[in-house]
C-alpha cells in the first residue's frame, strides 16, 4: 500500500507527540505512521502530513522479560519500547516476527524476547538506554522516534482504597483491591530534554488508550511533563478505552477516566476525548464479562463539564477483541489538528 501525502498548500506538516505505553500506543502509532513521509511517497491531496512523530513512553513495567532484565542488568524495561519500534518500523511483517519473538526454551534465554535482549545490549554497549533507543529506532527505519519518559530508574506506588499501599507496577495489576492514588518512586524523576522540546513544538498531543494507571498516569508523575503539555498550544486530545480493566478502572465512565488524568497531572491537560460509540457484540460482552469488565460509559454531559469537548465514533476494530480501530482514530486526531492549522483545505 503506497504512502498518501497531502499536496495541498493549505494543509501544514504536522508534528505529533503520541503518549502512553503498552498496546494501546502502539496502536495509535501504526495509525499515525502511515502519514510521515518516506522517500518515494505517492501525493495526494487532501491527505494530512505528518513531518515528525514523537511517541513518550512510560517505563515503570517491572514483570515478565522487561523485568528480569531490569533486575538482571540493570537497565531501564525495554517491553514497551520494543512495541512502539516495531509498530514504526517500515518493514513490520519481518521486524514484528524478529522482534516480537520469545524464546521458548535455553537456560537463561526462556521466556525473554528477542527485541528487549537487542535494546538491553545497545544500552550496554553506549552506557545510555535513551541512546540506545535512539540507535535502535536508526537500524529499524523507524517512522518516528522514542523517548522514555524518563531515564531514572522508577517504580510505581500505589495507595488503595483501604488506605494499604502496594508497590511495584506487576503488584498494583494483581492486586484486587481499588487504586485511589500513584505515586512514583523517586518522585522527582526528570525527562529528557528532547521530550520536552517535542512537547513544546508539537502541533498534536495525544494521550492513550491504554491502561489508565500503569501506562497513562506514570507519564504524568515525570517531573515537569504535565506542565510542559498544558503549557504547549498544540491540540492536546485523549483517547479513551473501549473497556474498562480489572484492577484499573471497573466501573469507571469516561469521565472517571479524565478526572484521574487531570487529578495526577494536576491540572487539565487536554481539550478533546474521542469515544467509541459502536457496541461492542454480546459474544464478546459475554468474553469480558468473565473479568467482570464493561464498556466504558460514553457519559458526554459529565465530560463537557471538565471542560473537554467529546468526539464520539465507530472506533472498535473488526479483530475480535475490544481494540481500537488505528486508522479511523488517527484520522480523527489529525482531523482536530487540521481543523486548527489548515482550517480551510480545498
Amino acid at each position: 500500500m503506497p504512502n498518501l501525502f497531502s499536496a495541498s498548500a493549505s494543509a501544514s506538516p504536522l508534528k505529533v507527540v503520541a503518549i502512553g505505553g503498552g498496546t494501546g500506543l502502539s496502536t495509535i502509532l501504526r495509525g499515525l505512521k502511515i502519514y510521515v513521509p518516506q522517500p518515494g511517497a505517492i501525493y495526494e491531496r487532501r491527505a494530512f502530513v505528518i513531518s515528525r512523530l514523537s511517541a513518550i513512553v512510560c517505563v515503570t513495567d517491572d514483570g515478565g522479560s522487561s523485568g528480569r532484565l531490569r533486575k538482571d542488568m540493570g537497565v531501564l524495561p525495554p517491553g514497551d519500547i520494543r512495541n512502539c519500534m516495531v509498530a514504526l518500523a517500515e518493514d513490520e511483517a519481518l521486524l514484528s516476527r524478529l522482534f516480537q519473538y520469545r524464546f521458548s526454551e535455553g537456560e537463561g534465554l526462556e521466556g525473554h524476547n528477542f527485541g528487549n535482549l537487542f535494546v538491553t545490549a545497545l544500552s550496554r554497549l553506549t552506557g545510555d538506554f535513551a541512546e540506545a533507543v535512539n540507535l535502535s529506532t536508526a537500524i529499524l527505519n523507524s517512522r518516528g522516534e522514542i523517548f522514555p519518559a524518563t531515564t531514572s530508574d522508577v517504580q510505581l506506588d500505589a495507595e488503595m482504597h483501604d488506605g494499604s499501599r502496594v508497590r511495584g507496577e506487576t503488584n498494583i495489576t494483581a492486586s484486587k483491591k481499588r487504586i485511589v492514588r500513584l505515586h512514583m518512586v523517586p518522585a522527582d524523576a526528570r525527562p529528557l530534554p528532547q521530550t520536552l522540546r517535542a512537547i513544546a513544538d508539537a502541533d498534536l498531543i495525544t494521550i492513550g488508550p491504554g491502561s489508565l494507571f500503569t501506562s497513562l498516569v506514570p507519564n504524568l508523575l515525570v517531573h515537569g511533563v504535565p506542565e510542559a503539555i498544558a503549557e504547549s498550544k498544540a491540540v492536546k486530545a485523549y483517547v479513551c478505552n473501549i473497556m474498562t480493566q480489572a484492577n484499573e478502572s471497573l466501573d469507571l465512565t469516561a469521565a472517571d477516566h479524565i478526572r484521574a488524568l487531570f487529578s495526577h497531572a494536576g491540572q487539565k491537560i487536554f481539550d478533546y476525548a474521542l469515544l467509541n460509540d459502536r457496541p461492542i457484540s454480546p459474544e464478546m460482552s459475554s468474553k469480558y464479562a468473565l473479568e467482570s469488565s464493561d464498556q466504558v460509559e460514553a457519559d458526554l454531559d459529565a465530560v463537557r463539564d471538565l471542560g473537554v469537548e467529546p468526539i464520539t465514533g465507530d472506533y472498535l476494530d473488526n479483530s475480535g477483541l475490544a481494540r481500537h480501530n488505528a486508522a479511523r482514530i488517527s484520522r480523527d486526531l489529525l482531523s482536530l489538528a487540521e481543523r486548527k492549522y489548515s482550517p480551510v483545505l480545498p
